[in-house]
């Protein structure tokens, strides 16, 4: 297993890579698969569209919560490609990270000029 702040850098690299490669304006299925390749071929064990259910109390909700990219089963990865990030996209993946026990996320919105400022770091 990666070192968790390592294995931050890794990915941001690898989504820095991807942007300068293609640039903002595509979908973000696009850069999901891209991000997907580069961590798979980094050696990173990826897990794309993991879907989680939602527990409330006795009942479980199966509403098709899924994160978009699960790394070595502890950085959470949800990818956006908006004009700006908002509180609402942070909220999107802090429920994620609640409810499946992880304790740090990466916001990455490729709909911006310079990726480093389409990068938030997520940490429960």
């Amino acid at each position: 297993m990666i070192e968790e702040d390592l294995l931050t850098k890794k990915v941001i690299g690898a989504a820095i890579e991807i942007h300068k490669e293609l640039g903002p304006g595509l979908l973000e299925s696009a850069y999901q698969s891209c991000l997907e390749y580069e961590l798979i071929k980094a050696g990173l064990e990826v897990k794309k569209e993991l879907f989680f259910p939602i527990r409330y109390k006795e009942i479980v909700l199966n509403q098709s919560y899924r994160i978009d990219l699960l790394v070595e089963n502890k950085l959470v990865i949800e990818l956006k490609t908006v004009e700006f990030l908002s509180d609402v996209h942070l909220a999107q993946i802090l429920t994620y990270m609640k409810f499946g026990g992880f304790r740090k996320g990466l916001l990455l919105n490729f709909n911006v000029k310079m990726m480093k400022d389409g990068i938030k770091r997520v940490i429960l």
